[in-house]
């Protein structure tokens, strides 16, 4: 199932539960605009380049789009609808005043030179400057971008509309970018965690973690969670897995990763098949990486799985069909929509801060942050109470009715 119908479906399961109207249900569905340009740039070498560049806007009823914008070479429209549709009930869910976007550049980042990046960045922005803005969407980093990919976008952005800082978030610090950002999405996952097993009557330092993914997500999840004392038994990235039953030295293998580009090769754990890193025995799977991983270990044996929660770190790493196994054996699923909205929660203080000219320390940021993920979590638990529901049905009833909601207010419910 891709990301798409699985998405649709989780919709409609929570359109069902609050009892939408048929047309209300398929206005939240429909995208408010999807934009797709041809962009074309001078390569290194003199010769032309074209790339496809897209956007999707899903919903506006809450505030400006908002959403990240991906540098990758199997952009699938599909897969971004879904995730720009997930982005409106995530920033629905942590109660920020978005909707959802996601967009990006079907290119391969890694093949082309930094300034052939800044050039296509800048074709970019000149095609949808009109589209996006400080209150209409606000673009953010994805997969194969990153702050220097903002900084361009805000300086051709401004070449327009004069400076305007708010366009983006995730800018470097030097161009207004907030303090706690680059962390935010990781300290998000261990507040969300930390939420969840105090409703378990548990604690982080009880646990033992798996984090499939080791880049910036993971990696901040897998520190701060091995500061409040949980023990990381086993972690995998692109390069490799390594697993240690005693825990894993975590300020060591950041190093070993910053050092050598990734986990593999770190003496501090024994390798391990990374296709099994979702099986090792633990108590707490964290899935940082790819979506539809979960899938297709449940298909084959979900007795395989050993953690007693999952915290979705990762944009849908668990497909309907294995949220419905996992949970006939009593596996606690804390979804996306609520787990990983960390970084979009610090995006839009970055924002605050760019539209008032007044920034805050990095200390307000986390402590805000904290209020933010403790809220969204007693929200998510009413809804799962109102609705007899899961955690995922109560984060998807809690997203879809406050948009609903905005919709209906509005008088674009009709």
């Amino acid at each position: 199932m891709n990301a798409l119908v699985a998405t649709n479906r989780n919709f409609k399961l929570a359109a069902k539960l609050l009892g939408l109207d048929s047309k209300l249900e398929k206005s939240l569905l429909i995208p408010f605009r999807e934009i797709k340009v041809e962009c074309t740039i001078p390569k290194d070498d003199g010769t032309l380049a074209s790339f496809v560049g897209f956007r999707v806007q899903h919903d506006n009823a809450r505030g400006p789009m908002k959403g990240g914008i991906r540098y990758h070479p199997e952009v699938d429209p599909d897969e971004v609808n879904a995730l720009a549709q997930l982005m409106t009930w995530k920033t629905a869910v942590a109660n920020i005043p978005y909707g959802g976007a996601k967009g990006g550049i079907g290119c391969n980042p890694g093949e082309l030179s930094v300034s052939e990046l800044e050039r296509l960045t800048r074709v970019f922005t000149q095609k949808i400057h009109d589209l996006i803005g400080i209150h209409t969407d606000v673009p953010a980093p994805d997969m194969g971008t990153g702050p220097q990919t903002m900084a361009w976008i805000l300086d051709e952005y401004s070449k327009f509309h004069g400076y305007s800082p708010a366009v983006v978030t995730g800018k470097p610090i030097d161009l207004g970018g907030s303090l706690g950002r680059d962390a935010a999405t990781g300290r998000g996952v261990l507040f969300a965690t930390e939420a969840l097993l105090n409703e378990h009557g548990k604690t982080i330092s009880d646990q033992r973690f798996v984090i499939q993914g080791f880049g910036n997500v993971g990696a901040w999840a897998a520190q701060l969670i091995s500061e409040q004392g949980g023990k990381i038994v086993a972690v995998s990235d692109i390069t490799g897995a390594i697993k240690n039953s005693n825990g894993i030295d975590i300020p060591s293998l950041l190093k070993h990763a910053n050092e050598h580009k990734g986990v593999k090769g770190f003496h501090g754990g024994d390798p391990i098949d990374p296709k099994s890193i979702l099986v090792e025995d633990c108590d707490i799977l964290i899935p940082a990486a790819l979506g539809g991983v979960i899938k297709q270990v449940c298909l084959e044996n979900a007795d395989d799985i050993k953690a007693k929660f999952i915290i979705e770190a990762a944009n849908h790493p668990t497909d309907p069909e294995a949220d419905e196994i996992l949970s006939k054996k009593g596996v606690v699923i804390l979804p996306d929509i609520y787990a990983n909205s960390g970084g979009v929660t610090v995006s839009y203080f970055e924002w605050v801060q760019n539209i008032q000219g007044f920034m805050w320390d990095e200390e307000k940021v986390n402590n805000e942050l904290k209020n933010y993920m403790n809220r969204g979590f007693k929200d998510v638990k009413e809804m799962c109470r109102t609705h007899d529901c899961d955690l995922r049905m109560g984060a998807f009833t809690l997203g879809v009715n406050r948009v609903a909601r905005a919709t209906v207010l509005r008088g674009w419910g009709a």
